[in-house]
């Protein structure tokens, strides 16, 4: 299981997310939206113990109307070949050293892990705790669309509120989509079209001085397509 260290990051990651959440396409807020505000998430654990998973919520501001959007990152102690456009920046750790961010949906070793969660392979983590499952993560998928073998990334590409990661899991298998909801909308209003599996969690909206506000709102932050 991961060690989460309780330590400094500088620049903290919040801060890189100010900088590099208004460059992306799916980002409602524009330019000069109030600073990022973290809402939830959770981790999941590299089997190599090399790299960082995590999927973090952030909210653009306090109250009822911010919009809650989900940010897959990796964190690495080097960079990741051929991943120069998916750098969201460096931070140094107050124990690792210095850390190269990523947007997940470009690292192998996310996308094979988010599989390996939404086919009951990988069991979520509490984001801030070490070696805590995190039992509000759920997913599931349809035992057709199950395949096994090594999961092999086909690429990404960013669409309004969500971005596509196409997959294909072993030898000659038709690929799949794994759509990352970008923007999250509680269940009750996510009418998405039929999925083959889905992966829901929950994030709070923050209030004042980055407090909780309300309670807990539930949503898909995946869904599995046929292309």
């Amino acid at each position: 299981m991961a060690l989460i260290h309780h330590t400094t990051m500088r620049p903290t990651k919040l801060e890189l997310l100010a900088d590099w959440l208004p460059t992306r396409a799916w980002y409602a807020a524009g330019p000069h939206a109030p600073r990022p505000v973290k809402a939830g998430g959770f981790r999941l654990d590299d089997p190599e113990g090399e790299v960082g998973v995590e999927f973090m919520v952030v909210t653009d501001g306090e109250g009822p109307d911010a919009v809650a959007y989900l940010v897959p990152m990796t964190y690495r102690g080097k960079p990741l070949d051929g991943a120069e456009h998916a750098l969201i920046g460096t931070s140094e750790h107050g124990v690792l050293g210095t850390r190269w961010i990523y947007d997940g949906v470009h690292d192998p070793v996310l996308v094979g892990e988010l599989y390996a969660l939404l086919a009951g392979r990988a069991v979520p983590q509490q984001q801030s705790v070490s070696d805590a499952a995190d039992p509000t993560v759920a997913a599931v998928l349809d035992a057709a669309a199950v395949a096994t073998g090594d999961v092999e990334p086909l690429g990404a590409v960013d669409g309004a509120g969500h971005t596509d990661i196409r997959v294909r899991v072993g030898d000659g298998a038709e690929p799949l989509t794994l759509r990352l909801r970008r923007v999250l909308r509680p269940a009750a209003e996510d009418g998405g079209a039929a999925a083959l599996g889905t992966l829901t969690a929950e994030w709070t909206p923050a209030g004042p001085e980055g407090g909780p506000e309300g309670t807990a709102v539930r949503g898909a932050y995946v869904t599995v397509h046929r292309p």
